[in-house]
């Protein structure tokens, strides 16, 4: 009898390479996907036979900007907690950010969070800061944090201002295929915002910026990425106004992608409603005509990757007034089932959600993982996309509870979660 055999059958098989959605079963077997075959297909004898009764089969989530805690802030996340609220959201590879007390700027700091992540049920991956204790003007030793295993370089929301330091960093980054992850954002025209400009938070009275800081910062970032030819990944995308400036550079042959944020393409500037902080985000929420114009673009492929950027604040970092609250919201477990909101609304495909959440993110950190192709890891999502449910946000596994859509109807999900072949949530029976 072979104990390291599973064969899921009867699953929906949601395929972001192929860009298919069929019904069919998959054969795992040690840790990895052997095959894939008919719904029905006759299992090996002695193998472990998963029943999904239609239900959708997926690569798990790679979601890519996850804030833990652990130096410093254990107290709002913890490894172990953000890995079983990622078990509990099909979310299989977690990218977490350096953006800790201290920042992930040494080797020793890094080696420190590779050895606590081990406390997890998942993939856990980690981007280092670009600059020493994020502060825009000392490099981090690159070489050696690449070495120890890096997958990204990053001063997550703090821009670097002084471009000769940031242009060093890209020139140094190139030589040895690193990536880097920026914020395209003005720094100054962004001080102190905590909304987007126009009629709304004029009325609100909330200190506002225009998207155009985010094109000035991208325009500024791409015009030292075509000096250095680095390798280049803006962390969110959030306006119509800066999609041609991504799309020309792309088309001169520059190494760029970008992401963006679940709050972003399903909520927009009016959910901020009373002075909600739960809505308080970095960017901030974008107008109606933007959310729209980014779910086009990640339907065409412009915009590449789609995360929760989970960012936990605890109660008295929220309960203050809008401008003064901390930005940011928790979404590991929220990130699928706010996902299928794009899907139900018939803006993107499961193959297309699929390649934003999981392929494309993998892909891009040379990970093996968002594939369900022969080889892969059987990091896997079993879920059924209908099933409507209210989330109430004291169930969720995070430490911290700062999610805007407590209270909100939802459909999805999840129903089980596999990490290398082994079920990390779910029932087994």
């Amino acid at each position: 009898m072979n104990m390291n055999t599973t064969v899921f059958t009867n699953a929906r098989l949601i395929d972001p390479e192929a860009q298919s959605d069929e019904i069919g079963s998959l054969l795992v077997r040690d840790g990895s996907i052997l095959d894939r075959g008919a719904a029905d297909e006759t299992p090996p004898e002695g193998a472990s036979v998963i029943d999904c009764q239609g239900r959708a089969l997926a690569p798990g989530l790679v979601d890519w900007g996850v804030k833990i805690g652990e130096p410093g802030e254990r107290h709002k996340e913890s490894f172990r907690s953000a890995g079983l609220a990622a078990c509990a959201g099909g979310v299989t590879t977690v990218i977490a950010r350096p953006d800790t007390l201290p920042p992930i700027d040494t080797p020793e700091s890094l080696e420190f969070v590779t050895r606590r992540a081990l406390d997890a049920p998942v993939n856990i991956r980690h981007m280092a800061a670009l600059t020493k204790a994020r502060e825009g003007r000392e490099m981090v030793e690159i070489g050696f944090l690449n070495d120890l295993g890096a997958v990204a370089f990053t001063d997550g929301v703090r821009v670097i201002t002084d471009t000769k330091v940031l242009s060093r960093c890209m020139t140094y980054a190139r030589g040895l295929n690193a990536l880097i992850v920026g914020h395209p954002q003005d720094a100054g025209l962004s001080r102190g915002a905590a909304a987007t400009s126009g009629k709304f938070s004029s009325l609100y009275g909330i200190p506002a910026v225009s998207p155009m800081a985010e094109v000035m910062g991208l325009d500024r970032d791409l015009a030292l990425v075509a000096m250095t030819r680095c390798r280049w990944h803006a962390d969110q995308i959030t306006t119509a106004a800066a999609l041609p400036a991504l799309i020309r550079a792309r088309e001169a042959g520059l190494d760029v992608t970008a992401g963006i944020s679940i709050h972003h393409l399903t909520l927009n500037e009016f959910d901020v409603g009373d002075y909600r902080t739960f809505f308080r985000f970095t960017p901030p929420l974008r107008t109606e005509e933007d959310r729209q114009a980014m779910v086009q673009a990640v339907a065409d492929g412009v915009i590449d990757v789609l995360a929760s950027f989970h960012t936990p604040q605890d109660e008295e970092s929220k309960r203050l007034p809008f401008e003064e609250a901390a930005p940011g919201a928790v979404g590991l477990q929220t990130l699928l089932p706010a996902s299928l909101r794009l899907y139900h609304q018939g803006g993107l495909s499961l193959p297309q959600l699929w390649r934003a959440l999981s392929l494309n993110p993998a892909r891009r950190l040379g990970l093996e993982a968002g594939r369900l192709s022969r080889g892969a890891p059987a990091d896997l999502v079993l879920f059924d996309p209908d099933t409507p449910f209210v989330l109430d946000r004291f169930k969720l596994l995070s430490k911290s509870k700062n999610t805007p859509f407590d209270g909100a109807r939802m459909q999805g999900r999840v129903l089980g979660t596999w990490v290398g072949g082994a079920r990390v949530y779910g029932d087994p029976a």
